[in-house]
Order: structure tokens, then C-alpha cells, then sequence
């Protein structure tokens, strides 16, 4: 967006060389919390929340590395379990850690989500699907097919929304697959099918949706 009430600020975290977290914070105290791969492409979407009028959100970007397969072996853990778990430590402790202190505030699970888009999404069904007690939403677009639904779900599960669009078949198939398989797991989950490719416009565009669904409730 190129002009937004919110702010952004990025800052170099300690992981892997030096990564960083670019933030969207909104114009009003946040009521909600996103942490998101690929940050940053999705920590620019603040602009498209506060156009929609979701609650409040700030969004927690922490960014992709450039290298795809390397981006791919953090993203998704069946490629390289050792690449995925240290980059899910430095997700889930270090950078949630660093938001608590960085700005002051407390995220509580039934008002913060995971969110990724194509590989993101693999990363945000792995993440949310291990730590429900730090993310009580999901929020997956597009997602690749290397991450595919444990034989046995977690007893806890959070609720899951996901889009896919009928232009992208492969991905629409993935998305589907999940959603079946959440649903018998006994999981409050939102699927939506757009006539769209693989692409960040739906994307973008469905995001407000999601929070909405996932707060609006609370709001």
C-alpha cells in the first residue's frame, strides 16, 4: 500500500546470519496478532486490513530466505527435518519473544494466528498444528504439497481457514486435503475456492477475510 495509518518497522534478529522481522503496527492498540512467513511480502498487507475495517492487527513478518529450495527446507518439515525445527525454534520462541518485548504486548492464543502463503502455508499448518497453545487460528493460502496431514492429529487443534483457487489445481487439491482432513479431526475450519491462479492478488485480498473470521467474533 502506498499509504497506510499503521506503522512498519523491521529489525535484524539473531538466527542464521542475521534474519528479519518486519512489523505492521497498527493505528490502534492491536487486538489481534498475525505471525507470518514470507514477511515480507505479508507484513505489507496492513494497509488492506485497515481499508477492510478488521480488528485492529498487527502483523509479524519474519522474512523468506531468497533461495527457494533453502526457503522450501525451512517452510516444510519433511525435506530437512533439522533446517525446519531450528527455523521453527527461532519462529515460535525467539521472534514471539521478541514481539512481547520489542512492543509491549501479550498475545494470547484465541487472538493470534499463523499465516503462510503456497510454502507458508506448509509452514503455517506445521506451525499452528504443533504449538496451539501459542496460535489458536491458521490461516493457509495456496499450500504446497511436500507437508501432508499426520495419520494421527494433535488431540488440540486450532481453527483453520483456506483458500486455494480453481486456477491452480495442484494447489487447490492440497488445500482440499487438509480441509477433509481437519474437519474429521473435529476442527472449526473455513475453506474458500476463487477463481484465481497462484498468485499474491487472492492472497492479499482474502486475508481480511480471515481475520475477520478468526476475530471478529471477539471483537
Amino acid at each position: 500500500m502506498s499509504s497506510i495509518a499503521g506503522t512498519l518497522v523491521t529489525e535484524t534478529l539473531d538466527y542464521d546470519g542475521g534474519r528479519q522481522v518486519t512489523v505492521y503496527i497498527p493505528p490502534e492498540p492491536p487486538q489481534a496478532f498475525v505471525f507470518a512467513g514470507d514477511g515480507q511480502l505479508i507484513s505489507q498487507w496492513g494497509g488492506i486490513l485497515e481499508e477492510a475495517a478488521t480488528p485492529s492487527t498487527m502483523i509479524i513478518g519474519v522474512h523468506r530466505l531468497a533461495d527457494e529450495t533453502l526457503r522450501l527446507h525451512e517452510y516444510s518439515p519433511g525435506f530437512s527435518p533439522e533446517r525446519f525445527a531450528a527455523h521453527e525454534k527461532f519462529f515460535v520462541e525467539d521472534v514471539y519473544r521478541w514481539t512481547q518485548s520489542r512492543f509491549g504486548v501479550a498475545p494470547t492464543a484465541d487472538r493470534t494466528a499463523v499465516f503462510g502463503v503456497s510454502a507458508g502455508g506448509e509452514l503455517s499448518l506445521a506451525i499452528g498444528l504443533r504449538h496451539p497453545e501459542l496460535f489458536g487460528a491458521i490461516f493457509c493460502a495456496s499450500p504446497g504439497g511436500g507437508y501432508r496431514p499426520p495419520e494421527v492429529m494433535p488431540s488440540s487443534l486450532p481453527r483453520a481457514y483456506l483458500v486455494a483457487g480453481t486456477l491452480e489445481p495442484f494447489f487447490l487439491d492440497n488445500a482440499t486435503r487438509w480441509v477433509d482432513a481437519l474437519r474429521e479431526a473435529g476442527a472449526d475450519v473455513e475453506m474458500k475456492e476463487r477463481v484465481a491462479s497462484h498468485d499474491d492478488v487472492m492472497w492479499r485480498d482474502e486475508f481480511p477475510h480471515m481475520v475477520k473470521w478468526a476475530f471478529g467474533r471477539h471483537s
